[in-house]
């Protein structure tokens, strides 16, 4: 095991083309992010587009017992991500889970969730890059929506191709607008919850909206589970740090603090924004439906062109996670390549550290998605998003059991980069992985928001790729035995 960015052939247990020491790869990636490029990262990651566009629906659905669903997937994540640092920690490298899964549970399982993940990501660059088109479009109506998805994906294509520092800087600003606008509203609108701020309607704003109008869980317990399908896929992103830690300056620093800053993260940024918006309003409030839950509470503290405002907020959220989309989309698919589970001109890099071909191969299938989107909205695209929606569960899943076998590798081999350790393991190792189970059991049942159409076409596609994963092994391994039976007769 070692801290370089970039994984051998003993890590891994079989060839990986494009390593450190491989003449037509351009040295490898280049720590080029700096740490406070990684700390912005990890505070954004978990601050999504569908935290301000998502929410209301949630609210609808579960009153303010919706704090409670958040908690709910907050504490999971947080858990998750303990397991991932532990991992990264003592093995950062660019691909993460999937690199940690390939040795702890098998090549199979590599590259199973490593070709899952990349497939996410590239769906996702095609909703955030028509997401950012509509906004876009509504500014400057003059340009088509179809240009200004063009025009985003190519702009921030060039950023990544440019060097890792150049999305760095990128996402820094990018994450930073964003850390600094929910952070202002939860201020704000804390002071005209507890009656602070002036020009506020005080008998429609204050902890009182939290037990009124209902209670506290208008439409029954039932409803945090509801509520929990609904918000569990706005925190997909969290573990992009893990990721991103390989090309920063000090890998095994890097994850251990965003690892241990996971809580206040999620605890500030999504329970404290939602709580201020269930306090301002009454979580059955007409506005809140008709105008988004953000857009509504700006709305009532009697800030002009909060709509606006809003969008703004909402675009840089998207730019955010396209950048970053694709920077993980790309580095998974350098991983991919690197270990001979992807072509091996995926794992080549530019003299600047820059894997161009996972990225120019990554943003393609973006545009492809992209072009479904609008020609065949409702059944190719359709298909493409409720296909991958629960991979986010499948990754989570996997970091568990590669977690549980990963803690005894490290212990035997390297004991001492044990500096970020899962609390209370195995136990709580597994309390995590039956709650996803149950989540994932849970949508099933769900017929009303898609849950059981998206975790079916999730299954259908991760079968496919396992598939195609035990005919690569089953192959390579005849491959192996017949040049040892080769040897042999010489």
């Amino acid at each position: 095991m070692t801290s370089q960015p970039t994984l051998t052939k003993a890590e891994n247990g079989h060839e990986g083309p494009g390593g450190p020491g491989d003449p037509g790869s351009g040295g490898g990636l280049h720590a080029g992010l700096k740490n406070r490029h990684l700390s912005m990262i990890a505070i954004g990651g978990v601050i999504g587009a569908g935290l301000f566009v998502g929410s209301s629906s949630g609210i609808a659905t579960a009153g303010p017992g919706i704090l409670l669903s958040y908690a709910l997937v907050g504490t999971l994540v947080v858990l998750v991500m303990r397991m991932l640092g532990e991992m990264s920690a003592a093995n950062p490298t660019s691909g993460s889970f999937s690199a940690h899964a390939d040795r702890a549970l098998g090549r199979w399982a590599g590259f199973s969730i490593g070709w899952l993940y990349w497939f996410f990501w590239v769906v996702v660059l095609a909703v955030e890059a028509t997401a950012g088109a509509v906004i876009l479009e509504g500014w400057i109506p003059s340009v088509p929506q179809w240009a200004w998805a063009l025009i985003v994906m190519v702009v921030l294509t060039g950023t990544n191709l440019v060097s890792v520092g150049s999305y760095g800087e990128f996402e820094f600003w990018f994450a930073g607008i964003k850390v600094v606008a929910i952070a202002a509203f939860i201020v704000v609108g804390g002071l005209a919850v507890f009656g602070v701020l002036p020009g506020v309607d005080s008998e429609q704003a204050g902890l009182s909206n939290l037990t009124e109008h209902g209670g506290f869980l208008p439409n029954g317990p039932g409803a945090i589970l509801t509520g929990v399908l609904l918000v569990v896929f706005s925190f997909m992103g969290s573990e992009i740090a893990t990721l991103a830690a390989g090309e920063s300056e000090d890998p095994q620093r890097a994850v251990t603090k965003s690892t241990n800053s996971i809580i206040w993260r999620i605890g500030v940024f999504y329970l404290g924004s939602i709580l201020v918006v269930v306090s301002l309003l009454p979580w059955d409030s007409k506005a809140i439906a008709d105008k988004g839950s953000y857009v509504a509470a700006l709305d009532s503290l009697g800030i002009a062109h909060a709509g606006q405002i809003m969008n703004f907020i909402v675009l840089t959220s998207v730019l955010s996670c396209l950048n970053s989309g694709l920077y993980t989309a790309s580095r998974m698919a350098f991983s991919l390549g690197q270990r001979g589970d992807a072509p091996k001109a995926f794992a080549k890099t530019t003299s600047r550290g820059v894997p161009r071909t996972a990225i120019l191969v990554s943003v393609v299938f973006g545009f492809v998605a992209v072009f479904f989107n609008y020609k065949f909205p409702d059944s190719v695209f359709l298909f493409l998003v409720n296909s991958s929606g629960a991979v986010a569960l499948f990754v989570w899943l996997v970091i568990c059991f590669s977690q549980l076998r990963m803690r005894k590798i490290i212990q035997a081999e390297a004991p001492e980069k044990l500096v970020v350790k899962m609390w209370l393991y195995p136990y709580l190792t597994w309390a995590a992985a039956a709650l996803i189970v149950f989540v994932l059991g849970y949508m099933l049942t769900d017929t009303e928001h898609d849950g059981r159409k998206t975790v079916l076409l999730s299954l259908l596609v991760a079968a496919v790729v396992l598939a195609i994963a035990f005919v690569r092994q089953k192959l390579g391994a005849g491959e192996e035995r017949r040049e040892q039976e080769a040897v042999t007769a010489d």
